[in-house]
């Protein structure tokens, strides 16, 4: 969870050039959907509780590794979209468990990125000048479509973790 964490908020300070999508992506936006992933692997396999350890744990570590590695604001704009957005994530994960099993992790994981990015774009660049509604509608586009990419990543982790294992 950490790495990821920090990595995006690295990746996060540098547009996307290719294809000209420089006004609507960051580099983060590749790289930060992926924690909705962790925090949903982990909920279906230890709990809410255990979800939400997590959560802090990534929290707090990425939080002081980001403030030296990327610019103050960054890192303060993404710790608290984090814990929001997390901890969002978990709660509806928590509720949906028992539905299809791709439902919690698509629900919980879009409802997180729309709460997530809201707060981290909004603190992270208003004021700034820099093209921050675009990024910030690239990267929920871009999240909601890995929140879909990764139900299959999911349903063959979980699949594979149920399975009894040889001593």
């Amino acid at each position: 969870m950490t790495v990821v964490v920090v990595a995006s908020n690295i990746a996060v300070q540098y547009p996307f050039e290719p294809f000209g999508l420089a006004d609507w992506l960051t580099w983060g936006a590749f790289t930060y959907p992926l924690s909705f992933f962790v925090t949903d692997l982990t909920n279906r396999q230890i709990g809410a509780r255990g979800a939400r350890l997590v959560v802090y744990v990534g929290f707090f570590v990425a939080v002081i590794l980001s403030a030296l590695l990327a610019e103050p604001r960054i890192a303060a704009a993404s710790g608290l979209a984090f814990l929001v957005g997390q901890l969002l994530d978990v709660t509806v994960f928590n509720r949906l468990r028992r539905q299809s099993w791709w439902r919690a992790p698509l629900v919980a994981s879009a409802l997180g990125s729309v709460v997530d990015t809201a707060v981290f774009f909004t603190a992270a660049f208003a004021l700034t000048g820099l093209p921050w509604l675009g990024w910030a509608a690239g990267d929920l586009a871009v999240k909601l479509i890995f929140a879909l990419g990764l139900l299959a990543p999911f349903r063959l982790f979980i699949a594979y973790a149920r399975q009894p294992r040889a001593a």
